[in-house]
């Protein structure tokens, strides 16, 4: 029997999260797919990273179910201090806001998660840039930035899309850009 490489166990793995409705544990992972606990571990870790929502329950692993969202990424810009303006807008809209990301000629896509779903998120997020901790990523790329913003259907966004872009906000995608950086539309399974 051939070892699965990193990839194809964590699709698997994936898999067998999203197929059920209740934790499972690491040991189980581990003894299913032939790995150590530590390995599973750090697939948990990678797949987070890469933006899956899975939960570390006290019974083990627990995929985040939400098909019936919908995602599209739209490009920004706007001044700094629009930037709460922005965020609440999308909020109040009944949006969320996945991540804010850029992309770079030279680095390509740098994305940093935001899962901003309130405006206590907002506030939180603005509190960490008012107090100098760190900068606005778009700064980096002359104030283009995008966000992926997840609502429950697509008029929601469209009607998202029409406000951002009534406000002077949404910027238009060149040539030279991808128009969706992870070909995806709806959030779980691919």
């Amino acid at each position: 029997m051939r070892q699965m490489n990193g990839e194809e166990r964590r699709k698997q793995l994936l898999a067998m999260l999203s197929d059920s409705k209740t934790p499972i544990s690491g040991t189980a992972l581990a003894h299913k797919l032939h790995v150590s606990r530590q390995v599973i571990v750090q697939d948990i870790a990678l797949l987070r990273a890469n933006g899956e929502e899975i939960l570390s329950a006290s019974r083990g692993y627990l995929m985040m179910h939400r098909e019936h969202e919908i995602s599209r990424v739209f490009k920004m810009l706007h001044a700094d201090a629009e930037t709460e303006e922005e965020l609440t807008m999308i909020i109040d809209l009944g949006g969320k806001v996945r991540d804010v990301f850029i992309y770079h000629k030279v680095y390509g896509v740098v994305r940093a998660d935001m899962k901003i779903r309130s405006r206590k998120d907002i506030y939180e997020f603005m509190e960490s840039i008012r107090s100098g901790k760190s900068r606005l990523l778009k700064n980096t790329t002359s104030g283009y930035h995008y966000h992926t913003i997840f609502a429950d259907d697509e008029q929601t966004l469209d009607v998202i899309q029409a406000e951002l872009a009534k406000r002077g906000m949404l910027a238009p995608l060149q040539d030279d850009e991808p128009v969706d950086f992870w070909n995806r539309r709806k959030v779980g399974r691919q």
